[in-house]
């Protein structure tokens, strides 16, 4: 299992993973080591077929109180020697210097949670400010604690939203609603949150990481790994296609897969009155797009 720095990770015997963010006496605010090391799980870790589903959690009494703003120079990891352009980043994203010292590190998290084939629930224990709360966004489900507080504080820092939030906030809580929280930078509660259609639900304490690892583990066991990467893929590129029919193609390629693969165990079983014994591969998932 891999080790990291500010991070933890356990897995148990149904594929339901918990993922900690580590630095309980820092808040586990968000650093340059941590962003490398979330996008390093979300690609490669969390990867493995053993995986089925993530949850994500922080240790102590906060989940991510942002980034950690005690770093010497750039305290976003940027590289202020160079003067991006939209060109620059069309054409060489993932060239350097733009990839280190221009990319947003929030943003390379996120779009690795967001291309996992996989469920990945976030238990937002305590506060979840800034990152904290954007990062969640990329995550399919989110539960929180009665304790936890999220705020899209960007303006009280001079900054803007960042991670891609500005893709994902208006398609969780719609357009209007976005705006208001960005604008008034204020800290939700759960309830508020629960309120704007943040959250999912919102727990006690002492219950909140044992009901979003129950929720992971109703989707994954007894599912097939490559009809729900399938399914999480059609889903989120949906809503940004201009016409039914782009989904259809998708759709129909999707379907074609599924029904020649893990569809035939799945019918087999049903007709059986059994449990099916799905063999496919998140990570052999056919291309549809």
């Amino acid at each position: 299992m891999t080790s990291f720095e500010t991070l933890s990770w356990s897995l148990d015997d149904d594929g339901v993973g918990t993922l900690t963010l580590d630095r309980p006496d820092a808040l586990n605010s968000f650093t340059v080591t941590m962003a490398r090391e979330l996008e390093e799980f979300f690609r490669v870790t969390a990867a493995d077929d053993a995986v089925r589903a993530v949850v994500v959690t922080g240790a102590g009494r906060a989940f991510c109180a942002g980034m950690d703003l005690s770093a010497e120079g750039n305290v976003f990891g940027l590289d202020e020697s160079v003067t991006p352009t939209p060109a620059d980043l069309r054409d060489h994203l993932t060239e350097e210097p733009f990839q280190s010292g221009v990319r947003d590190t929030g943003g390379k998290v996120t779009l690795a949670i967001h291309e996992l084939p996989k469920p990945v629930v976030a238990a937002i224990n305590g506060p979840a400010v800034g990152i904290g709360a954007t990062m969640t966004l990329a995550m399919d489900i989110r539960m929180a604690s009665t304790k936890a507080r999220i705020g899209f504080v960007f303006g009280r820092l001079g900054i803007v939203p960042e991670a891609a939030s500005s893709w994902f906030l208006p398609r969780i809580v719609g357009l209007q609603q976005a705006l208001e929280w960005v604008y008034a930078a204020d800290v939700l509660t759960a309830e508020q949150a629960l309120e704007g259609r943040l959250l999912r639900s919102v727990h006690e304490p002492d219950d909140l990481v044992g009901a979003a690892q129950e929720l992971a583990r109703s989707f994954v066991v007894g599912r097939s790994p490559v009809a729900l990467g399938l399914a999480k893929r059609l889903l989120t590129a949906g809503a940004g296609f201009e016409h039914p029919v782009e989904s259809h193609r998708a759709d129909s390629l999707a379907m074609w897969h599924a029904s020649t693969g893990d569809g035939k165990e799945g019918v087999a079983a049903f007709l059986g009155k059994r449990t099916p014994e799905f063999t496919g591969r998140a990570s052999e998932l056919p291309e549809i797009f």
